[in-house]
C-alpha cells in the first residue's frame, strides 16, 4: 500500500512540471499527498469496513470515497470524479481514466486468489470507471501486486501481465523524450508497468516512472504499488514518506497494514 503513497508523493511536484530524468531529490519538502493516496486509503478502508465475502464492497467503496474526498476537496481530482464526489446518489460514469488504477492497489492484499483479486479490484472500480478500459488498467495493476505478493520474478509479471492485459512493444528510452501527459488506462497503465519491469529496486522504480514525464504522480503511483509488492519498501524511505501524511491517512494505512502485512525489503542477494 505504501508503495502507491510514495509514488504519488515523489510525483506530485512533477505532474505538471515534468522531470525526464533519474537524478532528482526523491522526496524534498515540496511534495505532498494527492487524490491518488486519498482515493488509495479510501479503498482500503472500504476493504477493512466491507463483509469478508465483500457482497457489499461497493457500498464501502462510495461512502468512504466520497467521505475521504470530502474531507480533502483539495486532491486535484479530475472533474467528473469531483463532481461524482458531491452528488447524494452517485452512478458510474464509464470512465477510463488513470484514476482507476492508481487507487486499486489495496485489492492486490486483500485477495487470497488472483479470481478474488479481479473480483475485488472490478468491484470498487465500477462505482465509477465502468468502462471496459479502466476496468482492465484497475484489474492489471491489482493482480500484478497480487502476483508480486505471491513470489512471481519479474519475467513472470512480464509475461502474465503483457500477454492478459498489456502488450508492451518500448523501453523507456524509446518514449523518455515523447511521451505525453495522458489520463486514461490505456496510455499510462502500460508505461507504468514497464517502469516497474526496467527497475532494479524499490527507488529505481518510482525514478523510472518519473523519468518518463506524463501524468508522473499517478504514473508512479502504480508503478509504486507494483514495486512495493516486489521488492519491498525500505525502512528510511517509508518513515520519510510517513511525514507527509496527516494523522487521519496515515492511521488508515496502519489499520490497513496491521491486517495486510507489507513484504520486508528484499535482501540483496534476492
Amino acid at each position: 500500500m505504501i508503495g502507491a503513497l510514495i509514488g504519488d508523493i515523489v510525483g506530485s511536484r512533477f505532474e505538471w512540471n515534468n522531470c525526464r530524468r533519474k537524478d532528482f531529490t526523491l522526496l524534498p519538502p515540496a511534495c505532498f499527498f494527492t487524490d491518488d493516496s486519498i482515493m488509495s486509503l479510501a479503498v482500503a478502508q472500504a476493504l477493512l469496513d466491507c463483509q469478508p465475502d465483500a457482497s457489499d464492497l461497493a457500498r464501502h467503496a462510495i461512502r468512504q470515497m466520497q467521505t475521504l474526498g470530502r474531507e480533502y476537496p483539495d486532491g486535484g481530482y479530475g472533474g467528473m470524479f469531483a463532481r461524482w464526489l458531491a452528488t447524494e446518489n452517485p452512478q458510474p460514469y464509464g470512465s477510463y481514466g488513470n484514476g482507476a488504477a492508481m487507487r486499486v492497489s489495496a485489492c492486490g492484499y486483500a485477495g487470497e486468489t488472483r479470481e478474488q483479486v479481479q473480483r475485488l479490484s472490478r468491484v470498487v472500480t465500477a462505482v465509477t470507471h465502468n468502462h471496459p478500459e479502466g476496468i482492465k488498467g484497475a484489474e492489471a495493476t491489482a493482480v500484478g501486486v497480487w502476483m508480486a505478493r505471491q513470489g512471481a520474478s519479474l519475467a513472470e509479471l512480464r509475461d502474465a501481465l503483457t500477454t492478459h492485459y498489456y502488450p508492451i512493444s518500448f523501453t523507456l528510452d524509446d518514449i523518455r523524450e515523447t511521451y505525453s501527459f495522458n489520463e486514461t488506462c490505456q496510455e499510462t497503465v502500460p508505461q507504468a508497468l514497464e517502469a516497474f519491469f526496467e527497475s532494479t529496486s524499490f527507488e529505481d522504480a518510482i525514478r523510472n516512472a518519473i523519468s518518463i514525464g506524463g501524468d508522473s504522480d499517478t504514473l508512479a503511483a502504480i508503478t509504486g504499488a507494483l514495486a512495493e509488492a516486489y521488492y519491498g519498501v525500505p525502512e528510511t524511505l517509508r518513515q520519510q514518506a510517513m511525514t507527509f501524511l496527516d494523522p487521519r491517512l496515515a492511521q488508515i494505512l496502519l489499520d490497513f497494514e496491521e491486517k495486510y502485512p507489507p513484504r520486508p525489503p528484499r535482501s540483496p542477494q534476492e
